[in-house]
């Protein structure tokens, strides 16, 4: 089995040239104390949108490496993928995310679950599991998510059999759902996961609060830390009492930009010796806009483009994020007035600083969900990422270092 080490950030990359400049905030890490893996993710639904296939996203990983002589870990995710989509991504992945949220709630046989709860009846007295399970907490948790559960055995299975081995790391994902799991539940999805043998690295939960594209945390602080240590203790009691991988650990999804949790949950994690893995996959897409429109000329003009694109589309660009975005649109500048505005101006509104009262959340976050309309422009938006490398990479690099790698993992 290929294991993940304690510390890892899906970084995504959507068109493929900010490898190096993402290289970059690692490395930063790294010269402050913090050992970090790189995760390049990007999954089928981003693809389609695009027009890239899973070959594109590792040869795009692989020119990084070799361009920045980074010596660091890093892997290729194959997204949110299940048994209907992971043939494609098999082999050129050696991280899988198996998505099994529209399997939760799928009704298991009672036979099931009865079985599970007679064959886990100790569990309710075991004074190591940091969460309260009863019996008619286990029998109702097994019976939402069993069968979720057993779809992800299934992906893993063909994983292994596409591969011819184990030599992957193994991501499970609940997150896309509407009921958030409590730390009990995710300790009887943990005991399924190992009656079923998948040695699950990372575990993905719905938490409580909002999780949107590109924007922060929505919901109440002191609360949903209090929650995440839960589940961060029951992980790691996962992997000591039911045999599940030592490097078990929690993954935030639609992590990037959730700035108001990210020193509570670096806290915690030290504290508990824990792992994490943060995605924060779209927020360089984000940052190229963002660095078009510093350089100024066409690359300005590019970033007006855009934006005028996304608006004039916005229903069609915003549907695939629906249950993941939270966009005012009588808050949304027109494109008439952001073509009168400079670089400075539509790099502030993007830009992720909260301080600054020219950023709107409500832009970011469709020019967030928007890149399809620079996917159509094809090599007229890849040249202008080329021919203003320079500005797209530094503000890739300090959005990454800075607003992210830093206050979460740098003490």
């Amino acid at each position: 089995m290929l294991v993940i080490k304690r510390f890892s950030v899906g970084t995504g990359d959507r068109f493929g040239r900010q490898g190096a400049a993402q290289v970059a905030a690692f490395a930063k890490a790294r010269a402050a104390g913090v050992e970090a893996s790189i995760v390049w993710n990007k999954s089928k639904r981003e693809h389609d949108l695009i027009g890239s296939a899973p070959s594109d996203q590792r040869a795009a990983a692989s020119r990084a490496i070799a361009e920045t002589g980074w010596t660091g870990p890093w892997h290729v995710d194959a997204d949110h993928v299940g048994l209907a989509t992971v043939d494609a991504f098999a082999p050129h992945c050696d991280f899988f995310t198996l998505d099994v949220a529209d399997f939760i709630g799928k009704p298991a046989g009672s036979a099931a679950v009865e079985a599970f709860v007679a064959r886990h009846a100790g569990l309710s007295s075991d004074s190591s599991l940091p969460a309260p399970l009863d019996t008619d907490t286990m029998r109702a948790a097994a019976a939402t998510y069993l069968v979720a559960v057993a779809e992800a055995a299934k992906t893993y299975r063909r994983v292994r059999e596409l591969r011819g081995g184990d030599d992957f790391i193994t991501e499970v994902s609940m997150d896309e759902t509407a009921t958030p799991q409590s730390p009990s539940e995710l300790a009887v999805i943990l005991v399924a996961l190992a009656d079923e043998g998948v040695p699950v690295q990372t575990l993905a939960p719905r938490f409580t609060g909002r999780f949107n594209k590109g924007v922060d945390y929505v919901g109440n602080v002191p609360a949903f830390l209090k929650e995440f240590e839960a589940d961060v203790r029951v992980a790691m009691w996962a992997s000591k009492a039911l045999g599940l991988p030592a490097s078990l650990k929690l993954s935030i999804h639609s992590g990037s930009d959730k700035f108001s949790i990210y020193r509570g949950m670096g806290a915690i994690v030290r504290n508990e010796g824990a792992g994490l893995h943060l995605k924060t996959a779209g927020t360089t897409w984000l940052e190229e806009i963002v660095g078009l429109a510093e350089a100024g000329g066409d690359g300005l003009a590019m970033a007006r483009e855009v934006y005028r694109a996304a608006y004039e589309s916005i229903d069609v660009v915003i549907a695939p994020y629906a249950s993941v975005i939270d966009i005012d649109k009588s808050r949304l500048a027109t494109p008439d007035e952001v073509d009168r505005w400079d670089g400075q101006a539509i790099a502030a509104a993007l830009r992720h600083v909260q301080s600054d009262p020219r950023f709107n959340s409500h832009m970011r976050q469709l020019v967030h969900v928007g890149f399809r309309v620079a996917a159509k422009m094809g090599d007229r938006y890849l040249d202008a990422l080329d021919k203003h490398r320079a500005s797209v990479s530094r503000n890739v690099t300090e959005n990454l270092w800075e607003r992210h790698l830093k206050p979460l993992f740098v003490v």
